[in-house]
């Protein structure tokens, strides 16, 4: 069995995905629009550039997403992204990322159970956790 977090944007799909691809040093496998898909007859024009579906790879994970109409769209609650296993600098590195034009809800800092844990929602409204660990 496989367990992937699959994100859904409100017309932002693209642009998170790059942001994703360059902050968390993965690979966007497959991005495909509305408008190249069989179903592009269906979709409304200011739609046909909107995507349909996208996996981004990071290492052997895979992130995958979408964007929904306006009246399908609704923002994440009751959920975060965790990724974690890292060094409590390259974990500081991407919280700062993914926080930039976001909001903190926890600040990246030290633990009773982690060198370096934070919460945030990024700019895209996507909440993540983000858990580091001691060097080997």
């Amino acid at each position: 069995m496989e367990m992937s977090p699959y994100l859904i944007f409100n017309g932002q799909c693209v642009a998170a995905f790059k942001f994703y691809e360059q902050t968390l040093g993965g690979t966007i496998t497959f991005l495909q629009t509305h408008g190249e898909s069989p179903m592009k007859d269906n979709v409304p024009a200011d739609w046909q550039d909107k995507v349909i579906h996208a996996t981004l790879a990071v290492g052997d994970k895979v992130l995958m997403g979408s964007d929904a109409p306006p009246p399908h769209y609704t923002a994440p609650q009751g959920m975060s992204v965790s990724i974690s296993g890292f060094v409590p600098s390259e974990g500081e590195r991407i919280f700062k990322t993914l926080a930039e034009q976001g909001k903190v809800s926890m600040p990246f800092q030290k633990t009773f159970w982690s060198p370096g844990f934070g919460m945030l929602v990024d700019r895209f409204g996507t909440p993540w956790i983000i858990n580091s660990a001691e060097p080997a």
